[in-house]
């Protein structure tokens, strides 16, 4: 799979929000042992430059990690230990079904917008960053692991390329990533979550260790619709339609159901170690990222 970036898209950002992104770092609870020493740091004791502690010699060390002064002081050999550094990957999962493509501001854009913005935050921190439209055409639309700031502009053509289309089934998008994908580390989805199959995707995905949050993400008239008298309401991503009278008991017993699906939601994730974050699409980009997200854990 590959990605297919646009050419001469607009900037998504302007260089004071990015530079405020550079600021903040996607936290991982996981340590990895990686093939390439980044800027995250972790618990483990390994060989980076930067001075953790000592411990005492034992046979089959590294003689070269030895620390002649502690020897001249205490006649005792001691290794020096070291901070290593860690290698993770944060995966961007973004649902791209024709329901997303609904609402004002818009759940798609929003999302793309969410995602590349911690997919930058991802990139300037020196972590593997990867990113997947989840849709019946996914095959074609991935961004494989890159690294670093000099990726951005590749990253952020790569968003601008995709477009919302069809029905996903989240159940086969979960396992087809998670085949292809094994290292564990952040795993973010954004999805408006309207998909049948979407505790079966779920469980799949929680079954691969990755640190999943899920963002459902909401149009301000799916919460709170304000819809009255004889209406024709098309499903997006069938083509069906219904009618229905919406009154104030309709209206209030849609908030009920709502609700209820957002609890049922709530608890499934707790059970399996997912952070849910449920937002509307009015919340602000900036109070998400700087305010939200760092109070879940999400960011620092």
């Amino acid at each position: 799979m590959s990605s297919n970036p646009a050419v001469n898209v607009k900037p998504l950002f302007d260089g004071d929000f990015l530079r405020q992104l550079e600021k903040l770092a996607i936290l991982s609870r996981q340590v990895v042992a990686g093939k390439m020493q980044g800027e995250r740091r972790s618990p483990k004791r390994g060989q980076s430059v930067e001075f953790a502690d000592f411990r005492p010699y034992s046979l089959g060390d590294d003689i070269r990690r030895i620390d002649w002064n502690a020897f001249a002081r205490l006649e005792r050999y001691f290794i020096k230990l070291f901070i290593e550094e860690e290698d993770i990957q944060i995966h961007l999962l973004i649902d791209s079904s024709t329901s997303m493509n609904w609402g004002t501001p818009n759940k798609f854009q929003y999302a793309v917008k969410a995602a590349a913005a911690l997919g930058y935050i991802g990139l300037v921190g020196l972590d593997k960053v990867s990113a997947i439209a989840l849709s019946p055409q996914s095959n074609g639309h991935y961004f494989s692991p890159h690294r670093g700031k000099a990726q951005t502009h590749a990253f952020f053509s790569f968003l601008q390329s995709l477009a919302p289309q069809g029905k996903v089934n989240l159940k086969q998008q979960a396992l087809a990533y998670s085949a292809a994908h094994k290292q564990p580390g952040p795993l973010l989805l954004f999805t408006d979550l309207m998909d049948e199959n979407w505790k079966e995707g779920l469980r799949i995905l929680a079954a691969q260790q990755y640190e999943i949050t899920l963002l459902q993400i909401l149009a301000p008239d799916e919460v709170n619709p304000e819809f009255s008298g004889d209406l024709k309401l098309l499903d997006s991503e069938t083509n069906q339609d219904v009618e229905v009278t919406a009154d104030f008991d309709l209206v209030q017993k849609y908030k009920q159901e709502l609700k209820s699906w957002q609890d049922e939601v709530q608890t499934f994730c707790s059970k399996r170690s997912i952070q849910y974050i449920s937002l509307e699409t009015s919340l602000p980009l900036q109070e998400l990222l700087f305010a939200w997200l760092r109070r879940q854990s999400v960011l620092r």
